[in-house]
């Protein structure tokens, strides 16, 4: 099998991804939902949804939480997974508002693009300068790593 990733490179990418996507959560979380909107403000938004109130103190919080572990490179496979259905949720809120995320309300297009960029950095791993070590996905074949 011909190898098509450059094992002297792909670390730093899957790094580079691990803390774009950390910065994206740190700053939806605490410039977007705590800073901006403030918690009420955005607990009350989140129960117009039909949530009860407490995801919105609890969505920030996990947003804030998890895009730092991501930054640091802590348990990445497993904080990447754990934030997925935040992203989720964003697609579902978007989905009325249509394809592009500039138009009014925001479309789905961005959330689906971080939905992807999410699972391309569980297949890849942590990546360099992480503080811990991912744990293996069992799925893949050896030979395919």
């Amino acid at each position: 099998m011909t190898q098509s990733i450059q094992p002297q490179t792909a670390p730093y990418g899957a790094f580079l991804l691990r803390v774009s996507l950390g910065v994206m959560y740190l700053t939806h979380g605490l410039i977007l939902k705590v800073m901006t909107f403030t918690l009420p403000g955005t607990a009350k938004f989140f129960a117009s949804l039909g949530f009860p109130e407490f995801v919105g103190y609890l969505v920030p919080f996990v947003e804030i939480v998890g895009g730092l572990a991501l930054i640091l490179g802590v348990q990445v496979r497993l904080v990447t997974i754990a934030l997925l259905p935040i992203l989720l949720g964003a697609i579902w809120f978007h989905a009325a508002n249509g394809w592009v995320f500039s138009a009014k309300g925001g479309g789905w297009e961005y959330p689906l693009f971080l939905v992807a960029a999410s699972v391309i950095q569980v297949l890849l791993g942590r990546g360099a300068f992480a503080l811990t070590r991912d744990w293996d996905l069992p799925l893949i074949p050896e030979a395919a790593r």
